[in-house]
């Protein structure tokens, strides 16, 4: 069976298929980075949405062996870009260059163009460039000298931060941060996995291990058949309920915008069909709620001087949110 897309609701024979699909390419990125499904999930689901995620971890928590494994799952490009401050836009989207063998100017692509690029210690780099690499990640092209230069699709930017070592960084506006669609931690592996990768410490790469599981076109089809998903009126009413809640929240300068929602809605129905489903239930977007909307919360000074989290105040929001019934939910199962 092949996925096309369709302005037709999604049938329960093309959700079983997306589902088995999505469970292999887990799988085979899971053998590369243990213990850590349900990220690697997480990450599937923003390249699937069309969006992009921010990791904030600590050094060493296996990055880069996401970054490289869902590109070699997916069988596609890769670059790494590690910032600093000395980064300059150009290092990031390219160059125009004069050559004297044609005499004439071409463009000499950056690393940003690969179709999963892992943006390493984003906040290092100045805003100037940091503006740039969300530039593209928020158009799909780099314009130099007036010229467009699409990337290639599909096209998914991990960015990483650094929660310790904060000198010399440049914090990301909050305007910036809401571009994207998600934010997670992979964390520490657990004890199993940890003994698991120190027994398999003869292989220095693991990513480099792995056979594709689907050709990249197939992403950008799984992508559109996702789009099909059925979303009932009832979850949309229950997202709006959530994201208006995180504006009144007493914890909250400002709450998620109208984007946020979009976001989890398009998440919802990538985690839906994950599951076998055809149709969204209130279960998803209680489970993508955190990710999706806590790095859209500004906090007010006072709350957060007195230790609120984001994610906290998402979980207890969505605790006191009632959801729509099941059978509401699944209006069109």
């Amino acid at each position: 069976m092949t996925a096309t897309a369709t302005a037709t609701p999604m049938t329960a024979d093309q959700a079983a298929w997306f589902s088995d699909t999505f469970e292999r390419l887990v799988a085979n990125v899971s053998a590369a980075v243990l213990g850590k499904s349900h990220v690697v999930r997480l990450t599937f689901t923003c390249l699937l949405s069309g969006g992009h995620v921010l990791l904030e971890d600590y050094p060493g928590t296996g990055k880069t062996s996401l970054a490289r494994a869902l590109a070699a799952t997916v069988q596609a490009s890769h670059s790494r870009i590690q910032f600093t401050p000395d980064l300059l836009p150009s290092d990031v989207t390219g160059v125009t260059i004069y050559e004297q063998d044609t005499q004439k100017f071409a463009f000499h692509p950056g690393p940003i163009f690969a179709s999963v690029v892992l943006a390493d210690e984003i906040n290092r780099a100045s805003p100037k460039t940091q503006s740039a690499l969300l530039e593209v990640m928020e158009e799909g092209r780099v314009t130099v000298d007036g010229e467009p230069h699409p990337v290639p699709q599909p096209f998914v930017v991990i960015a990483t931060q650094n929660p310790v070592e904060q000198a010399g960084t440049y914090k990301l506006p909050e305007a910036q941060l809401d571009r994207f669609l998600m934010r997670t931690s992979l964390g520490y592996p657990d004890s199993d996995a940890t003994v698991r990768i120190l027994a398999g410490s003869a292989v220095k790469d693991r990513a480099s291990t792995l056979s594709p599981v689907i050709a990249a076109a197939a992403v950008t089809e799984m992508a559109n058949l996702a789009s099909a998903v059925h979303v009932d009126p009832a979850i949309l009413a229950y997202v709006t309920t959530i994201v208006e809640a995180t504006r009144n929240a007493p914890e909250a300068a400002l709450g998620s915008s109208v984007r946020g929602a979009l976001a989890l809605v398009r998440c919802s129905k990538v985690w839906a069909a994950a599951h076998g489903r055809h149709y969204v239930i209130p279960d998803d977007i209680k489970t993508l709620a955190e990710p999706v909307l806590a790095h859209r919360i500004i906090l007010d000074a006072e709350a957060e001087f007195e230790g609120a989290d984001p994610g906290a105040v998402i979980a207890r929001i969505v605790s006191e949110v009632a959801p729509p019934t099941q059978r509401g939910a699944a209006g069109a199962s």
